[in-house]
Parts: C-alpha cells; sequence; structure tokens
C-alpha cells in the first residue's frame, strides 16, 4: 500500500511537472508569435515609408523637370495636375473594380479644385507639425 502512495505521488508530481513544463512552452511560442508579428509590422512600415520616399522623390524630379521645359508653369500647377490625375485614377479604380460599394464624391471642376486645395492643406498642415 505505501509503495502504491508513493508511486502515486510520484506521478501526480510528474504530471504537474509536465503541465508547468508545457504551459512555459505555450508561453514562449506566445511570445516568439508576437515577436514576429511586431517584426513584420515593422518591415511592413518601414516598406510603406520607402516607397512614400521614392514617390515624393519622384513627385520633385517631375515637378521640376515639368517647370524647365514648359515656361511659366509653377510647381504649384505641377501639383494641382498631379492631384487631378490621381483624383481621376482613384474614380477610375473605384468604377472598374466589381467589389466596390457606392461611393459619393463631390465631382465638378469646383469640386477637383476643392479636393485638390484640401490634399495640398492637409500635406502643409502635416509638414508644419
Amino acid at each position: 500500500m505505501a509503495k502504491r502512495l508513493a508511486f502515486l505521488l510520484a506521478s501526480t508530481a510528474r504530471m504537474r511537472l509536465a503541465a508547468n513544463e508545457k504551459a512555459e512552452a505555450e508561453k514562449i511560442l506566445q511570445i516568439k508569435r508576437a515577436e514576429g508579428e511586431a517584426e513584420a509590422k515593422y518591415l511592413s512600415g518601414m516598406g510603406i515609408a520607402r516607397q512614400r520616399q521614392a514617390i515624393v522623390d519622384g513627385l520633385r524630379d517631375s515637378v521640376l523637370g515639368f517647370s524647365v521645359n514648359v515656361p511659366g508653369t509653377t510647381a504649384k500647377d505641377v501639383m494641382d495636375m498631379v492631384l487631378v490625375t490621381q483624383y481621376f485614377d482613384t474614380m477610375k479604380e473605384i468604377g472598374a473594380s466589381s467589389k466596390s460599394s457606392a461611393v459619393f464624391i463631390p465631382h465638378g471642376p469646383g469640386a477637383v479644385r476643392d479636393v485638390a486645395a484640401q490634399i495640398r492643406d492637409g500635406l502643409l498642415q502635416g509638414s508644419m507639425t
């Protein structure tokens, strides 16, 4: 009877130890998974930042090139043209996608000018902070 009791106690201790080890392993897996997700998000953010920098560099080069090749144009004229082009490209994408929901956007010469002004004002405010 004493041997049986000792065996049960030892078995219970081993099961308790195994449960603790399993919980510790699950904890480590969750930590590693979270670290991996954090690293992936960081790298994604770095990629987006590089993409945006490349866009800005391209726009700067385009504005400078256009201003030099077309006398009398200003950087604002070129940026307005770029914004209007982007606006129409966006409208085309929304219209071409079969999965699009209805999007109501003011549309007309004045509305496009207002959108361009809002984008420009937003960019200027963002650069001042």
